[in-house]
């Protein structure tokens, strides 16, 4: 299964663009948020890496969103 992560720092930010990539990825699931990359606190990343298989692909849509 493709699943999808995606996040911006802030409020102000829009994830908009970076869901319609995930999308068009093939992701059929896709956790999203908004965290600092300062914050080590990302609960939904922590979920995703929590339900990952190893037959699963993870899509980003930049690496930095990542770190």
């Amino acid at each position: 299964m493709k699943i999808g992560y995606a996040r911006v720092s802030t409020r102000d930010q829009n994830l908009d663009l970076r869901l319609d990539a995930l999308k068009r990825a093939g992701c059929e699931r896709i956790y999203q948020e908004v965290a600092s990359g300062s914050k080590a606190a990302r609960p939904a990343l922590d979920e995703l890496l929590g339900q990952l298989r190893a037959e699963d692909v993870l899509v980003i849509w930049k690496l930095d969103r990542m770190g």
